[in-house]
């Protein structure tokens, strides 16, 4: 499952940093949401992978011990989810406007 998951989040990178690097301003928008993508699913793993783990600490139980899910990288994530939401947005809006004023939608104006 961890191999799995280090592929995907390997491939979601690769792929975000080669349309990152395209002439393009779609491309580049697209390869800076995969990008956002890519850290969201490594900040998720970061505390790590429990199937069947309760989310919340029982009162008595020690914390070191437990074998509980940890909710920091949940809520991380969920506040980047949002951000790259926003910026995606921004990002196209700028993008369009770029376009209508260049004519072109290469990144360097040609």
């Amino acid at each position: 499952m961890l191999l799995l998951l280090a592929l995907f989040i390997g491939t979601l990178t690769g792929c975000g940093v080669w349309m990152l690097l395209r002439a393009r301003t779609f491309d580049t928008i697209l390869g800076l949401t995969l990008l956002s993508y890519a850290v969201n699913l490594f900040i998720f793993a970061m505390g790590r992978v429990k199937v069947a783990a309760t989310p919340i600490v029982q009162k008595g139980v020690d914390a070191t011990l437990s074998t509980t899910a940890d909710p920091l990288p949940q809520a991380l994530v969920l506040t980047a989810i949002v951000i790259s939401f926003a910026m995606t947005a921004v990002l196209a809006g700028i993008a369009l406007r770029a376009h209508q004023h260049a004519g072109s939608d290469h990144v360097d104006g040609r």
